[in-house]
């Protein structure tokens, strides 16, 4: 019963994790954004998924092939933000004035 409630409230975090980064991904405006909706809360939420099932699992053989998944996809989440985020820059489809450095000595400063 405790196992239960337990693996559904992780599961439906999970869920509601993963929502949050499809809406992050429609709401936000540029690319560098959308990077940071896809890998973060998506990971964080898959990982919540599968660590509800490993709960639900219990000693079943499957729970390995789920860790296995859940490390899968925090090795390969990184890499892939990383590379997204070098193409926009390098693209340079950022939004105006976010990856410019600001001089705190300026005069022009108000």
């Amino acid at each position: 019963m405790i196992v239960d409630i337990i693996s559904g409230t992780l599961i439906l975090l999970g869920c509601l994790m993963a929502v949050t980064a499809a809406i992050g991904l429609v709401r936000f405006p540029d690319t560098l954004s959308r990077m940071h909706a896809a890998t973060k809360p998506q990971t964080f939420g898959l990982l919540l998924i599968l660590i509800g099932a490993v709960v639900r699992l219990g000693d079943n053989v499957d729970a390995g092939m789920l860790i296995l998944a859940g490390l899968f996809a925090l090795i390969t989440a990184p890499v892939v933000a990383h590379r997204i985020g070098r193409l926009a820059y390098q693209e340079q489809r950022a939004r105006d004035g976010l990856m410019e450095e600001r001089d705190m000595e300026s005069p022009d400063r108000d």
